[in-house]
């Protein structure tokens, strides 16, 4: 398994890497971009991230920004989802080697039925970013030439659903921060994406009176407390605050707090300067990122069913009582993994914030920005609070915190698990049992 694990992370890198060498290429670029700020542009779109240090609006031709959607697209399916997509449309069968590889790539539960996933995962991506694309052209289309408003709007609404945060605008979508429809639909496309596949062919099926599981459940259930948990905590803090939504309207700072919810769970595009946040704001922000979205979604961090179950065992465990959600009893598996999932993730996110701090920012002066980017690299988020221009705070940093930000990148893309397990290879099975001793807690 661990050898599965490891050719998932590889087809990951290569692909970034396949993606840095065309964008390498004379066409694709408006100025000279150090093949680095490639890779980790590359990188960026492939992880469905949106951190940049090259501006895909000015730094890109048409011809770049063209092949940057085809990496967000390829990594919304993923190396293997592209594999079985061939194999489909080659007719041919695929094998017990290549279904168990798809079904680790795309969080699905079993082996069973993982090719009629797939043909679903198409379905449903074809029709929701066609839909999205229609309706975000149409609203730029008012302010914007036709055949330009076209690509925006296809572009856009392709890195929205994989929660890429991609822009073609040099200042994202700062410009369409009143703009009530665009605002809404950029938000429902990464909701879409951020929920998983699986959630939404469960929620497409139950017009026919099909129970809704567990899973899809809580994902539906946390997903909301999430969002409105990160309205609250942003228009509490940042009402006011005249450098960030203090001075819009009452009914603009709700939706620019919504946007801002939407965007700190999965995806990467912003109305407002990040960094213009109160601290605790970013603070809170960071802990949103890490948590991420649904399992077998486009989006990285531990997950929401993770720390789902871990809120509701903590509950139950006071109380003495068995992980119960939905009526049913959570396996002690599900708890046990969800602990380590968490446990790992966190070991990561230290580690990189004091090796990053110590390389990058050696003068102490901007921590909490940093730990903003770590979390947003690890939540393959994208939002950060900037280098003082159009570009992330990452294009301030040397070759090691850029190539460090990319693994992280990688890391969140497939797993911390998976990542993990790949890092640390095959382990040896050991057949001596040694008795059990307590220990004092």
């Amino acid at each position: 398994m661990r050898k599965i694990f490891g050719m998932i992370v590889g087809s990951y890198v290569l692909l970034a890497l396949v993606g840095a060498l065309v964008l390498d290429l004379a066409p694709m670029h408006t100025r000279p971009i150090a093949f680095l700020d490639l890779f980790f542009t590359a990188t960026s779109a492939v992880c469905l991230t949106g951190l940049i240090t090259a501006n895909p609006a000015t730094d890109f031709s048409v011809y770049g920004q063209a092949v940057l959607l085809g990496l967000i697209q390829a990594g919304g399916f993923g190396y293997m989802g592209l594999a079985g997509f061939l194999f489909l449309l080659l007719g041919k069968k695929m094998g017990f080697k290549g279904r168990l590889m798809l079904k680790e790539s795309l969080d699905y539960p079993n082996m069973q039925g993982v090719i009629l996933y797939l043909k679903k995962i198409l379905i449903f991506t074809l029709a929701i970013e066609g839909v999205g694309a229609v309706l975000l052209s149409m609203c730029f289309a008012l302010h914007l030439p036709f055949k330009q408003a076209l690509w925006a709007g296809l572009f856009h609404a392709i890195s929205a659903f994989n929660n890429a945060g991609f822009s073609i605008f040099a200042s994202n979508l700062v410009d369409y921060q009143n703009n009530a429809p665009i605002n809404l639909i950029v938000c429902a496309l990464i909701i879409f994406g951020g929920l998983g596949f699986l959630v939404l062919s469960e929620c497409y099926n139950h017009r026919k009176n099909t129970r809704l599981s567990v899973h899809t459940r809580i994902v539906l259930w946390a997903t909301l407390g999430f969002l409105l948990l990160g309205v609250a905590v942003v228009l509490l803090f940042e009402w006011d605050n005249p450098k960030s939504i203090g001075g819009l309207r009452a009914w603009a700072k709700v939706m620019a707090a919504f946007f801002i919810s939407v965007n700190l769970r999965t995806a990467g595009f912003n109305t407002i300067d990040m960094a213009s946040l109160h601290d605790e704001s970013l603070f809170f922000s960071s802990l949103l990122m890490v948590i991420g979205a649904a399992p077998g979604s486009t989006a990285g961090g531990i997950k929401i069913t993770t720390l789902t179950i871990l809120l509701v065992y903590a509950y139950h465990a006071l109380k003495g009582q068995e992980v119960v959600l939905f009526k049913r009893t959570i396996p002690q598996s599900a708890v046990k993994k969800s602990f380590l999932i968490f446990i790992v993730a966190m070991f990561y996110i230290v580690i990189s914030a004091m090796f990053l701090s110590a390389t990058e920012d050696r003068q102490n002066k901007f921590f909490l920005h940093l730990f903003f980017e770590i979390c947003s690299a690890f939540g393959t988020v994208g939002v950060s609070t900037g280098n003082g221009g159009d570009l992330s705070l990452v294009a301030q940093f040397g070759s090691f915190g850029k190539l460090y930000l990319m693994l992280l990148m990688f890391m969140g893309r497939v797993g911390v698990l998976v990542f993990s397990m790949a890092l640390v290879g095959k382990s040896k099975t050991h057949h001596v049992r040694y008795p059990e001793e307590e220990v004092v807690l």
